[in-house]
C-alpha cells in the first residue's frame, strides 16, 4: 500500500519540464483538489516546481509558474516528473542530478508520459517494473533493454510510480485516494470529471495499433503478436501460419478480410512502423534502425519507409530535430 504510515495531508511535487504534456499534470492534480473539497480539508497537497523556480511552458504553450525544486522536497512524500516531450541528452544531467537527490531522502519518486526516460537515465529504474506512454515503449526498450518495461496505464512498484500519461495520470490518482481514503470516495471524485469507470493498473493502453488489434479475430491476433515478436528477424508467414494450425490461404484470407491487405504487406508496415518509433525517439544510426526492423541494407529500408511515410528515414528524423530546437510541439499525453 502507497504511503501506508503517511499523515494527511500527502504532500507531492511536481517537477515540471519544458514542453510538458498539460493533459498529463492537470490529470493528477485535479483528482487531489476534487478529494480536498469533498473531504471539506486539505488532506492533499502539492507544489508544482521547476529546477530554479523560473516559469515552465507546457507544449501547448501555455506558461506555469514554478517553486524551486529544492524548496519544496523538504516536506514532500513523492515527487513525479512530467514529461512530454523528451528532454535532449544535452539538458539532463541537472534533472538527473535532481533526481538522484530526491531518491536519496527516500521519497516516492514518480513520471508521467515520457519521464520514464530521465528516471531510467538516473538509474532509478533498475530493478523495477515501469511503464511510459505506448508512443515511446518501444525506442525505451531499445534504449534500456534490463528496465523491465509494460504497456499498463500505470506501474506501482514498491517506491516508484511511473504512469503513461494522458488521463491515465487520474486513474493513477484515483487509486491513491481509494486507498488512503476508500473507493467510495474515489468514485466520488471520478464523478466529478464524468470518468465513468476507474480503471487498475493491470489494464493496457489502448494505444498505437493496439486497440485494432483487440478488435480481431484471436487467429488474426495470435498471427499480428507473433509479428510483433520478430521484427528484427521476420518469419514466413507459411511459418506462422503452421504455428497457429492455420494453413497460409487461410491467414491471407482473414488478413484480407479483416485488415484490407495480405498478411507480408501488414508485417512489413509493423516493422517500418516500428523504424519510425526508433527514428524519432532514440539517436541510434540508421543502419542500426534497418536491422532492428528485419531490413537488410539502409537502401531497402529507406526505398519501403518512403512508399508507407513519403519521406527519407534520414529527413524524418531531421524534421523531428529541427521541431525539437525551435520549440515546435511533439505529439505527447
Amino acid at each position: 500500500m502507497l504511503f501506508e504510515h503517511t499523515p494527511d495531508p500527502l504532500h507531492f511535487v511536481f517537477l515540471m519540464i519544458d514542453d510538458m504534456s498539460m493533459m498529463s499534470l492537470a490529470s493528477a492534480t485535479e483528482p487531489l483538489r476534487s478529494a480536498n473539497r469533498l473531504l471539506g480539508r486539505e488532506a492533499f497537497r502539492w507544489d508544482l516546481c521547476s529546477l530554479d523556480g523560473a516559469p515552465v511552458m507546457a507544449s501547448n504553450g501555455i506558461a506555469f509558474p514554478a517553486r524551486p525544486l529544492d524548496m519544496a522536497l523538504g516536506t514532500a512524500h513523492a515527487l513525479f516528473v512530467c514529461g512530454g516531450v523528451r528532454v535532449s541528452p544535452a539538458r539532463e544531467k541537472p534533472y538527473l542530478s535532481a533526481l538522484r537527490r530526491a531518491a536519496h531522502r527516500g521519497i516516492m519518486i514518480g513520471s508521467l508520459s515520457t519521464a520514464s526516460y530521465l528516471l531510467a537515465r538516473a538509474g532509478l529504474l533498475d530493478g523495477y517494473r515501469c511503464t511510459i506512454h505506448w508512443e515511446n515503449r518501444i525506442a525505451f526498450e531499445e534504449d534500456f533493454p534490463n528496465v523491465s518495461a509494460t504497456g499498463t496505464l500505470y506501474e506501482i512498484d514498491r517506491n516508484r510510480v511511473t504512469c503513461s500519461g494522458g488521463i491515465a495520470s487520474m486513474d493513477m490518482m484515483l487509486h491513491v485516494i481509494a486507498e488512503r481514503h476508500g473507493h467510495d470516495l474515489a468514485r466520488s471524485v471520478a464523478n466529478q470529471f464524468h470518468h465513468e469507470r476507474i480503471r487498475d493498473s493491470a489494464e493496457n493502453q489502448q494505444g498505437g495499433r493496439l486497440q485494432q488489434i483487440g478488435a480481431l479475430p484471436v487467429p488474426v491476433q495470435k498471427v499480428v503478436r507473433i509479428m510483433q515478436a520478430n521484427m528484427e528477424t521476420p518469419v514466413q508467414i507459411e511459418e506462422i501460419a503452421q504455428r497457429i494450425g492455420l494453413s497460409s490461404r487461410q491467414v491471407e484470407r482473414q488478413f484480407r478480410l479483416h485488415l484490407g491487405m495480405n498478411p507480408a504487406r501488414y508485417y512489413l508496415s509493423l516493422r517500418v512502423d516500428h523504424a519510425r518509433e526508433l527514428l524519432l525517439y532514440t539517436e541510434q544510426p540508421v543502419i542500426d534502425i534497418a536491422i532492428a526492423a528485419g531490413f537488410a541494407s539502409t537502401s531497402h529500408f529507406s526505398r519501403w519507409f518512403r512508399e508507407f511515410y513519403h519521406v527519407r528515414p534520414t529527413q524524418l528524423r531531421e524534421r523531428a530535430r529541427s521541431s525539437r530546437i525551435s520549440g515546435g510541439k511533439a505529439a505527447d499525453a
